[in-house]
């Protein structure tokens, strides 16, 4: 009787952890489907499989689809046994591949729950580790303990159910931007607080020694010990080297510089009023079908008398680009994964007031037409 409430309690607790654990990283990469794309087009060109990126988007509403219905499957006990199988299977793709980016580091972070957790390489292999430890437990108590409590119609029909939200979720989140952000440059965030590191973060640490001669035999001193007063040593160099990486503040490598080399950045950021930044990270890619509605923003612009700017990282194709679409905006570069942090689309709307985030949006018809 005991050993029967314990195995009974192990299934529940089992299957509830996994389930939760999926839903939420299939919702969170639902509500952002290109920042998965991109974590994809990441781990395929570490891999030199570059030339798979054009399917990354598809690939992405797949993994999405399997892991919320995995999660689903599991928690509610309808369809269980695919349930179980999806999540055995995404295990036995995930687990040897976290544990190649924890032992080489390729990518800074897997991005299992997207950007609403960010977990340590390692910290995510021994997270799969035990996801895996929980799932063999189902496998071998489900035999006797898993009963299903509906027929095999209304099961099917939940499970296709599921599986429609999850990637009509995705399809609105692609359209209109994610409706939950994560990101450092969310709606209502200043971006000049968020290029400083928060009180108490831990910082870089440095060691910097002097190297002084004497008699031709160079010798090193840390600075304490340096023999600024006697004459007999030769001052020869000094060196830094980093010694402990610190934290890095929410924005980093944020800044804007003009086609011409003009650092824009602090310029914009302390401006006072409005500015309007047009994000396209790579203008080979950029959805030209929404340039008359970019047009519309422009002109919005304009009669409030806001600064315009487009942000790109393609330098080698503005000219190009500008003459082809007729533009007279002004361009500017950014570094690329800044640009795909900001807004997830290209192109995309930022608004600023002075450095505060007040709005962002997807320039398709839907909000150019008001």
């Amino acid at each position: 009787m005991h050993n029967c409430l314990v195995s009974r309690v192990l299934y529940l607790v089992s299957r509830v952890l996994v389930g939760v654990t999926f839903v939420f990283s299939g919702f969170v990469k639902a509500i952002d489907p290109l920042g998965t794309t991109y974590k994809i087009q990441d781990y395929l060109e570490v891999m030199h499989l570059s030339w798979f990126s054009e399917l990354a988007l598809v690939a992405s509403f797949a993994l999405i689809t399997a892991e919320f219905l995995a999660g689903m499957l599991l928690i509610t006990n309808i369809n269980f046994k695919l349930g179980l199988w999806l999540s055995s299977l995404l295990m036995i793709a995930m687990t040897p591949l976290t544990l190649w980016i924890a032992l080489t580091n390729p990518v800074t972070d897997c991005g299992c729950f997207g950007d609403a957790i960010i977990l340590s390489n390692w910290a995510t292999f021994w997270k799969n580790i035990v996801l895996d430890a929980l799932i063999i437990i189902l496998w071998i108590l489900q035999k006797r303990l898993y009963r299903p409590w509906l027929t095999p119609f209304p099961s099917w029909v939940l499970t296709i159910t599921f599986s429609l939200i999850t990637i009509g979720v995705g399809i609105h989140s692609l359209n209109n931007l994610p409706f939950i952000d994560f990101r450092p440059y969310k709606i209502g965030n200043d971006i000049l607080e968020g290029m400083e590191l928060p009180e108490g973060a831990q910082r870089d640490q440095y060691r910097t020694t002097f190297i002084y001669s004497r008699d031709g035999v160079a010798q090193e001193f840390e600075l304490q010990d340096a023999p600024y007063n006697d004459s007999t040593w030769v001052f020869v160099e000094q060196r830094t080297e980093l010694i402990a990486k610190g934290e890095e503040p929410p924005i980093h490598d944020f800044s804007i510089i003009t086609t011409e080399g003009d650092d824009l950045t602090y310029d914009i950021l302390y401006r006072e009023g409005k500015t309007y930044l047009v994000v396209m990270y790579d203008l080979h890619k950029t959805k030209t079908k929404y340039l008359d509605n970019v047009r519309r923003v422009y002109d919005k612009a304009q009669a409030e008398g806001a600064e315009f700017l487009v942000l790109t990282a393609s330098s080698d194709m503005i000219d190009e680009f500008k003459q082809e679409h007729n533009l007279p905006y002004q361009f500017a570069l950014t570094d690329p994964i800044q640009l795909k942090t900001m807004v997830r689309s290209n192109p995309g709307v930022v608004i600023l007031e002075g450095a505060k985030v007040i709005d962002k949006f997807n320039p398709n018809w839907k909000y150019c037409k008001k």
